[in-house]
């Protein structure tokens, strides 16, 4: 079987390495050695300026926009997984929808002033598939208008835009450390932030709001990354150069050999050190992308319908409908894309959709 994805498993001797570090300390949790340790190797890796690693991908946007929303309009886009719109609507905001570029599947930026009232408190944007959105236009607007950003970068590990890390742009920047990312804990996440009061913002809500054992900043959450996790991450991170190549090298083989008559793919944005995180393909029509997926299946190959459906489907919304994104939702598809997929399997893959 081929799926769309396979998690890498370190070598278990490494990975049962850095669990015997645990026993040894006999702490599991609440900013162990590992943590710590962690934090300060990605930090190194990624040259970002702070970090807050968390337990999921997902609460440390629902923080930010406690932290920043303030239970207002939020402008966001329908193309993204669910995560980033039930975020929204958990934290009692209300989303926005922003439609799409057509070529970066981003939001696109051009349209976001247009829906910008007086209820409007932030911009939640994704780097769709690792591809950056409109940095400069969206820091000019939020500028302008006193917005807080906020980037779901949940597929971003390892990206840089205009020379530096893409989690160094925003307020608050998120990535997703699932087992299906290319960096992963098993289960986590991180937050990424610029300055000093950013950071303890975000920090104490992530530990139940505390400010030491006996006092409280404010309100919080627990959203800690355990040392298990940890542990996953360190014995993941020293092989993540290998990781981006071994998934260059499949991305470079699609380009080859796939046919771009009856497909488009992913434009990247000028600037951008891509991470390989995801092959999407557009074909020109929903009944293509369904021929394709069925016999693809037929070999046991499980492509995925990312993102299906546009967001402005969700049962506990009413708003916009985004006529790119929609479009789009229906006819993309991810290729299999992971260490490992050899050049039989890669073959195969093509000759399917071909």
């Amino acid at each position: 079987m081929i799926n769309v994805t396979k998690t890498f498993f370190p070598p278990i001797e490494e990975y049962q390495a850095q669990i015997q570090r645990i026993w040894k300390n006999e702490w599991l949790t609440n900013n162990g050695e590992l943590y710590k340790e962690l934090s300060q190797n990605l930090v190194d890796y990624l040259g970002v300026n702070k970090i807050i690693p968390m337990t999921n991908g997902t609460l440390p946007m629902q923080i930010a926009l406690k932290a920043f929303a303030e239970g207002g309009e939020v402008i966001t886009t329908p193309f993204s997984y669910v995560a980033t719109t039930s975020s929204i609507v958990w934290e009692k905001c209300t989303p926005v929808f922003v439609d799409i570029h057509p070529e970066y599947l981003s939001i696109d930026e051009s349209k976001i002033e247009a829906a910008i009232t007086d209820k409007t408190t932030a911009i939640l944007a994704t780097h769709v598939f690792g591809n950056p959105c409109h940095i400069e236009e969206i820091e000019r607007i939020a500028h302008q208008y006193n917005l807080k950003v906020i980037y779901d970068a949940a597929h971003c590990f390892a990206v840089k835009y205009q020379g530096q890390s893409i989690f160094n742009y925003g307020d608050v920047s998120t990535c997703s450390f699932h087992a299906t990312k290319l960096f992963h804990t098993g289960e986590g996440g991180a937050a990424f932030v610029q300055d000093e009061k950013t950071y303890h913002e975000i920090f104490y809500r992530h530990n139940f709001g505390h400010n030491g054992p006996l006092e409280y900043h404010g309100l919080g959450i627990n959203a800690k990354m355990s040392e298990l996790q940890a542990a996953m991450g360190l014995s993941v991170l020293p092989y993540m150069d290998k990781i981006i190549q071994e998934r260059k090298k499949v991305c470079d083989y699609y380009d080859a050999y796939l046919d771009f008559s009856k497909l488009s793919k992913l434009k990247i944005r000028p600037g951008t050190d891509w991470n390989y995180s995801y092959y999407p393909v557009v074909f020109k029509t929903e009944e293509d992308l369904l021929k394709a997926e069925a016999k693809l299946k037929q070999h046991n190959i499980y492509p995925r319908r990312y993102f299906y459906p546009s967001l402005e489907s969700l049962p506990y919304i009413n708003t916009n409908t985004c006529d790119v994104a929609a479009s789009i939702s229906q006819r993309v598809l991810c290729l299999p894309l992971y260490v490992g997929l050899d050049t039989l399997d890669l073959e195969l893959i093509i000759k399917s959709i071909c």
